[in-house]
């Protein structure tokens, strides 16, 4: 997979995902991730790439013909385009399942008060959030983006069983984990996990990543049922 960042502020790039499994994988070549300089398509030497919105109001947009041909310059037949906006989809592990299917992905960062509406029209395939709030610019977010696809891509992980049984992959919140000792301050690692009854582990991984599911995460856990019943 290639992923080209479209931003403001490339030096902010690799940054996270030039580290870890998600660094491991791009040097192995795997993936690519690429940042673009949106001021370097400005039409002006000042590298001017906003313009306060007609009709008033605060803030300011990024122009429509600047980013459209940022976007253009790296976006081909398979390209998927991505706006970062607190006004898209929220991101989930559906989602990132289903972007890291994706040959190419092109995620703006989208910066001052948002984007002339026309670069979405022409440009742009989906609109994504990372939740119900708002960032000073979208870099954060495609960050976010990229890491949750990235590391769904076979053999990044290493172990890809392990994102099968991560938190919201099986619609529920992860069941708790422990390791040695197997004693912690007077705090024993539950009999069952020493048990080496792989049947009687599965059983009371489910049943804590439901009730913490339950406890936690109301919203989730009645989309669980939802989809629990459905199955029946």
């Amino acid at each position: 997979m290639q992923i080209d960042i479209l931003t403001l502020f490339p030096e902010l790039f690799p940054g996270p995902l030039g580290e870890s499994v998600i660094g491991r994988a791009a040097r192995q070549g795997k993936i690519t991730v690429n940042a673009v300089d949106v001021r370097k398509f400005a039409n002006d030497a000042r590298g001017t790439v906003d313009e306060k919105p007609y009709g008033g109001g605060p803030g300011m947009l990024m122009m429509p013909d600047v980013l459209v041909k940022a976007i253009e310059s790296v976006r081909s037949a398979g390209s998927m385009v991505i706006l970062t906006s607190p006004r898209g989809e929220v991101m989930n592990q559906r989602l990132a399942a289903e972007l890291a299917k994706e040959e190419h992905l092109i995620l703006v960062a989208g910066h001052y008060e948002g984007v002339d509406q026309r670069v979405i029209d022409l440009a742009v395939d989906r609109e994504i959030s990372i939740g119900d709030f708002v960032l000073s610019s979208g870099n954060i977010a495609a960050m976010a983006i990229a890491d949750a696809v990235i590391r769904l891509m076979p053999g990044v992980l290493g172990d890809d069983e392990s994102a099968l049984e991560e938190s919201h992959s099986m619609g529920l919140l992860e069941y708790p984990q422990y390791t040695r000792p197997p004693v912690f301050r007077g705090m024993k690692v539950p009999d069952v996990l020493l048990s080496g009854d792989h049947g009687k582990v599965a059983e009371f991984r489910k049943r804590e990543a439901e009730k913490i599911t339950r406890e936690r995460r109301p919203d989730l856990w009645e989309k669980y049922l939802q989809a629990e019943l459905k199955e029946v």
